[in-house]
């Protein structure tokens, strides 16, 4: 009973504390620091926390037209996507196996977790993606999401690719290199932002297309309905 009390209130914990606390650094981070050593690498890793505001707003439209078009009106899960993900991965068995993760389920892996495909994890991962979706707001889980995700190799983060890949930070990002970047998420260790190939020069115009179609971030408030004018007898 202990044990399971104390997974609580220590998970429960963390996340409220880093709802306010940057995030220096993630357990993938340091995997593959050790990677690094074993392969008989010097150990290389740039981050550089910077607040949502400092990042140019063309970014998170940018990896929601990539990674998560309906970000701002799920939960953490996108049930049509995981839907759609199925049927293709049950109809086409043999093609690479299509995610339907969300931005706030990768943020939560990134932080919380370790990468893998256990269902002990991906257990997990639901459970830290219910805490953060109750208990941070989604401007805090972007700023979170482009300070730690992998960018590339030895590279976390916006402004640190912003730095390695563009030679520029993460505020005067252009709308094209923010497309790019969006590219490379999938697996920036293979697809090098600052040196695109043919399919991700293809794959970054798709990206600027469908950014037009992405709502505003952050979330705007609702204009009031204002009452129709009383017509006086």
């Amino acid at each position: 009973m202990w044990i399971v009390v104390a997974f609580f209130a220590s998970t429960i914990l963390s996340v409220v504390v880093l709802r306010w606390v940057p995030v220096w650094f993630t357990p993938l981070m340091f995997i593959r620091l050790g990677e690094q050593v074993s392969a008989g690498q010097s150990m290389t890793l740039h981050h550089h926390w910077v607040p949502l505001e400092e990042i140019a707003p063309s970014l998170p439209t940018a990896v929601m037209a990539s990674e998560d078009a309906r970000f701002l009106d799920h939960h953490g899960f996108d049930y049509k996507a995981i839907e759609h993900a199925a049927m293709r991965n049950i109809k086409h068995p043999k093609k690479n196996k299509l995610g339907a993760s969300t931005i706030s389920q990768q943020t939560a892996k990134n932080v919380f977790l370790w990468p893998g495909r256990s269902w002990l994890r991906k257990g997990l991962e639901v459970y830290f993606t219910t805490l953060i979706e109750i208990m941070w707001s989604k401007e805090r889980i972007m700023e979170v999401y482009l300070n730690s995700i992998e960018m590339g190799e030895g590279i976390y983060g916006a402004d640190a690719v912003a730095e390695y890949h563009f030679h520029t930070t993460a505020d005067k990002l252009t709308r094209a290199q923010c497309a790019m970047i969006a590219v490379s998420l999938p697996n920036p260790r293979r697809m090098n932002s600052a040196r695109p190939s043919s399919y991700m020069l293809r794959r970054q115009q798709r990206i600027l297309h469908e950014m037009k179609f992405v709502k505003p971030f952050p979330p705007q408030p609702a204009e009031p309905v204002s009452s129709p004018p009383r017509v006086g007898r």
